[in-house]
């Protein structure tokens, strides 16, 4: 895993793989590796939460929820 490998991001990954951005980020938000940039929750603004997934890491998940069939 390096700073230069291919990061994904949540809408990119749900589109190749099917599935809704929302079950991709369930995946994907407390899996080591994954790139989290957090907004607080502000007056008139909700919290928000940016994934960014290296290709390394999004290889590693796909590989183990292939292991589970």
């Amino acid at each position: 895993m390096g700073a230069f490998e291919i990061h994904y991001t949540v809408h990119e990954i749900a589109k190749k793989w099917h599935l809704s951005e929302t079950v991709v980020r369930t995946l994907f938000r407390d899996e080591p590796g994954v790139i989290t940039l957090d907004r607080p929750e502000r007056r008139f603004k909700r919290a928000y939460c940016t994934l960014r997934v290296p290709e390394s890491v999004a290889e590693r998940v796909h590989t183990r929820l292939g292991r589970r069939g």
